[in-house]
């Protein structure tokens, strides 16, 4: 496995281009060699493979919008072959008010599309995925009614936690469909926190990941509450060098 950061983090210091390379900058001093990008400006496919490649990071992970993924497919394989990116991400989605039936006829087709295209979706989960319809989660169902070819997951370590479920229980249980993981902590009080300065067990979490078969824990800290939030992933970045990463 290797580690990376996620750039909804410092998305504050990403509004302009020059701003996103200069954070990009800033994430690969801090010793990064992986990114996802998402939560940033606007930017055009080959600014980025040229801003990656002048950094030495690799895009590993989009966040896009849904609609696009839905309606634009094709296009949305060739943006990501610019910057040589696998994996393309619905960052955020209600599943549960429409449906995971209507849901799964909205992508099932940009799913396949995207695989064609030698891409894989993933779906990256928030707490309301674990609410329970006819006694199921809503991220079961998902689970159950895409293929693992058609869907994957970036299971987000505290949203699950936040949603009353263990984040190891369902790493295990997604095995082989969660190729990026996005790490955070949770203190008390539900406030996220650098990883190593919370509850979870980032431990269990990265021993199932490796069972799993993950290729990125990708770093992320939505709210850092006043924190430097380069500070922040320098800190979750020390203490996955203490894992051995």
């Amino acid at each position: 496995m290797e580690i990376g950061a996620q750039l909804y983090t410092v998305r504050d210091f990403c509004k302009t281009k020059p701003e996103l390379l200069e954070s990009l900058k800033k994430i690969a001093d801090i010793g990064y060699k992986n990114v996802q990008v998402s939560g940033v400006c606007d930017y055009e496919p080959k600014w980025l493979a040229d801003a990656l490649k002048e950094t030495g990071l690799k895009c590993v992970l989009t966040h896009i919008p849904p609609e696009r993924i839905a309606s634009d497919t094709l296009a949305v394989v060739m943006e990501h072959d610019v910057f040589r990116c696998r994996n393309v991400g619905i960052g955020y989605y209600e599943v549960h008010k429409d449906g995971v039936e209507a849901f799964y006829e909205k992508f099932a087709y940009a799913a396949d599309t995207l695989r064609r295209g030698r891409k894989q979706l993933c779906y990256h989960n928030h707490d309301h995925e674990f609410m329970k319809l006819d006694g199921e989660t809503v991220l079961k169902r998902l689970a159950d009614r895409f293929t693992p070819e058609q869907l994957c997951f970036t299971l987000d370590t505290y949203w699950v936690q936040a949603g009353g479920a263990d984040p190891v229980w369902w790493t295990d249980f997604l095995s082989e469909r969660v190729p990026c993981v996005h790490l955070k902590d949770m203190e008390y009080g539900r406030k996220m926190a650098p990883l190593g300065k919370g509850n979870i067990n980032l431990d269990g979490v990265i021993a199932a990941c490796e069972r799993a078969g993950t290729e990125y824990l990708l770093v992320e800290q939505d709210d850092c509450y006043g924190q430097n939030p380069f500070d922040c992933l320098k800190i979750s970045y020390d203490f996955l060098k203490s894992r051995g990463f």
